[in-house]
């Protein structure tokens, strides 16, 4: 058997229409890229892009997209990404466009990145603070929601049973 080497592209959605990231589905963003490769590239594109292409991961609230295409054609997909300029759903048509942050073997570099990525837009979403107030807002938030994710993280520990494994977490 065969192994199939695949590459991962780690992509934003940019919009100025905040509901454009609410209506982000998956089905739909794989329906729309491959549409676009068969524009761009025909039908050898939309052959060749097809065979291992899947959207592996979106998150609407904040606009970020995996997809998984196989090595030897993934710059085909690439290429394609920048003509899509819209994205359609259930009767609605916003303006968009896909922003491609990282090009990845596997899913774990692609979320090392993702990681990085997001402590450096933090830092300069701190630095771009106009005042005092604004930062500690940011700071709060930021906080809330570090501390709402290590609660549900030991809730889930102790839905378990497991009670040696949070004594040595703690």
């Amino acid at each position: 058997m065969v192994r199939y080497k695949h590459r991962y592209l780690l992509c934003e959605v940019v919009s100025d229409d905040p509901r454009c990231r609410l209506s982000l589905e998956d089905r739909v963003l794989g329906n729309l890229v491959r549409d676009t490769i068969v524009r761009v590239h025909g039908t050898f594109g939309a052959a060749v892009c097809s065979i291992g292409f899947a959207v592996r991961y979106v998150n609407a609230y904040t606009g970020i997209v995996l997809l998984r295409c196989r090595k030897e054609f993934y710059r085909l997909l690439w290429s394609a990404l920048p003509f899509i300029t819209y994205l359609e759903n259930k009767g609605h048509r916003y303006a968009c466009f896909l922003n491609t942050l990282h090009v990845g073997g596997t899913i774990r570099t692609c979320q090392k990145f993702l990681i990085h990525y997001n402590r450096r837009q933090l830092l300069i979403l701190l630095q771009n603070c106009t005042d005092e107030g604004e930062r500690e807002a940011i700071q709060k938030s930021v906080t809330r929601s570090c501390l709402l994710e290590e609660s549900s993280g030991e809730q889930q520990l102790s839905d378990s049973g497991d009670e040696e494994a949070a004594e040595a977490k703690e």
